[in-house]
Parts: C-alpha cells; structure tokens; sequence
C-alpha cells in the first residue's frame, strides 16, 4: 500500500467519522444506511451524477468523499477486468459509503446491486453525443488514455469520430463500436431497483429530474429532512468547474458534428439503440 492510498484511506475514515457524528441523532434504516451507487456509461455524466448523490451528504451521514471508482476497462492499459473484481469492488463498499462506477449489468452483480444494501442509479446520454466527446476526451484531454496516441495520429476530427463510433477491431486492446460498448449496460434498464436516468433530463429539466432521484432514494431511505431541503442540497452540490472532464454539458452537440458519412455509418453500426434508449423512435433521423 503507497503512502497515498495511506493517505486517502485514513481522510476518508476521518470524514465517515464525522459524517457519523453530525448525524448521530438519526436512527439507522433497518440494515444500516444504504450504499448510494451511480452507474454511468462512460462520457454520460459521471460527474454530474456524482455531484448529485453526493448532496445527500448533507441531509444524512452519507461520506461526503467518494470511496473509490470502478471502471470495466483499466484506463492506461485498457485491460478487461474480470467479473469477479467488479464484485469484489462491490463488497469492498460500506454502509453510507457515495460510490460511482462504469459497471457492466452481469447478472451476479445485478443480484448484488439490487439488494437493500444499495440505492442505486443508472445515467446515460445520447450514443451519438457519447462518441463525439469520447473523442474530444482521448484526443485533448487525457493524455494517458490507452488510445491518445492513435487518435493524435489521425488526420483530423472526423476521422477520430470514425474510430469512435466503430471502434478499432484491429487493435490488440478491446475497443468495440458504440452498440457493442453500450450492451453490456443494457440490463440496468428493465431493473425496477434501478433509477435510469438520462443526462440530457439533467440538463434540460434539472427540478424534476433531481425529484426523481429524490424519490428513488427516499423510497429506500427514511430520514425527516423536508423534500426542499433535500432538493436544495442536491441543486447546490452541482458544480461543473469541479468535473475534470466536463466540457460543454449541452444536449445534442453531435449534430454540429456529425456528417452525412456519420449518420450513415452509425445507423450501419448501432442499429436500434437509440430506439432502446429512447432518443428515437425509429432509424429514420
């Protein structure tokens, strides 16, 4: 163990501390308080969904410090992990503990993430706005990204968003096109223990999207803030400046990107899913 894994690990058992103390005159729900848990699709709003579960800090004894964050691929390497890590990442998660995660709908972890000991919720943005930040991301922003260095290769823009919606099939790390990157997601959606929701909502209807989330919780989770408290402090605890990758937090950007080549090509490769996701109702667009 590094002496910054030291580190982080005694600041965050000092803040769940004092997270404990402050709330101390709150009785416990049956089993403890629940893990808050946001699953997110990468380039879908990780961090604003973050932000948001993290607000429930101040109206409970929910650590105000994210625990840790899983992803299915390692980010340098681009290594697969194995299903047996993402569960043992779930159990490595305690009570109270504000968590996020890219975690694939594997039916043990389902099981998992579906009992009592979760509260957990699933963001997404429209695939066709997902590729077109994937690529402003790997290209400009994170240099360490495991395919920076072919995409500072290409010749410009759209060639990158090619790659991004189809992936790179040739290429020794996995990397599949948009719908085959999105499927193993897709069993969050049908999951009643599940809140789905879209980022687009988030921007384009924040009160009543932050009601939703509210509620999910508090279906789980008994505590005797008022409910405009608990959207205040929700609303309040969304700051973009702190999101080291948020760039534009516009809806339907690609459209300023993607041409006509585009459209055929992610039609060609995604099939109906904007229609699952409900961003069409058909291939017609």
């Amino acid at each position: 163990m590094t002496i910054k894994s030291i580190l982080r690990r005694a600041l965050y058992l000092i803040e769940k501390k004092l997270q404990s103390m402050r709330f101390a005159s709150l009785t416990a729900p049956p089993g403890g308080w629940s893990v808050l848990l946001g699953i997110s699709f990468p380039k879908s709003g990780t961090h604003l969904l973050d932000q948001i579960l993290l607000g429930f800090s101040k109206v409970a004894p929910y650590s105000r410090r994210l625990h840790s964050f899983y992803a299915e691929y390692e980010g340098k390497s681009g290594a697969k992990r194995t299903p047996e890590q993402a569960l043992a990442w779930l159990d490595s998660l305690g009570p109270g503990d504000v968590a996020s995660a890219h975690l694939f709908a594997r039916p043990q972890v389902i099981e998992r993430v579906g009992s009592p000991a979760f509260v957990p919720f699933f963001i997404f943005r429209d695939p066709r706005d997902v590729v077109v930040s994937h690529v402003h991301y790997v290209a400009d922003m994170e240099t360490r990204h495991v395919h920076h260095e072919y995409y500072r290769s290409l010749p410009d823009f759209d060639t990158r968003l090619n790659v991004s919606i189809r992936g790179r099939p040739e290429a020794q790390v996995e990397f599949p096109d948009i719908a085959e990157r999105f499927a193993p997601y897709l069993g969050w959606l049908d999951r009643p223990e599940v809140l789905t929701v879209h980022f687009e909502d988030l921007i384009e209807n924040r009160t009543a999207s932050l009601n939703r989330i509210m509620d999910h919780f508090l279906t789980r989770v008994a505590i005797p803030a008022s409910r405009e408290r608990i959207l205040n402090s929700l609303e309040t605890s969304i700051d973009p400046s702190k999101s080291p990758t948020f760039r534009s937090g516009k809806t339907g950007e690609w459209k300023k990107s993607f041409t006509n080549a585009h459209r055929r090509l992610f039609k060609d490769v995604a099939g109906d899913l904007l229609v699952k996701l409900r961003y069409e109702q058909d291939n017609d667009w």
